[in-house]
């Protein structure tokens, strides 16, 4: 199975899931893992800019790693999906959870 197509049935089960547990708009938790090194943490944020977003970073025990917890209202699971992407394509090496 090619990645795309995984990454696709990855999406319709977490569309699925949150139109199923959220009233939309709702407020939507994303965390992400990135290397620490570069302007990766910046980049994350600066997606998130101007949403109303509250960003908290905390740094891996040796350093080498970020954790980023961005917690902001969004209006719909299909904006939640495209932040998702936004951040994929734009953010290398970045770990969704």
């Amino acid at each position: 199975m090619s990645t795309d197509k995984k990454q696709e049935e990855f999406y319709d089960k977490l569309r699925s899931q949150l139109f199923e547990t959220a009233n939309w708009p709702s407020e939507y938790l994303y965390k992400f893992i990135v290397v620490s090194e570069g302007d990766k943490v910046v980049k994350i944020e600066s997606i998130f800019d101007n949403m109303g977003a509250v960003i908290k970073t905390k740094p891996s025990k040796n350093g080498k790693y970020t954790s980023v917890s961005i917690n902001v209202q969004m209006l719909s699971p299909e904006t939640v999906i495209e932040k998702y992407k936004e951040v994929g394509d734009k953010v290398e090496g970045i770990i969704a959870l």
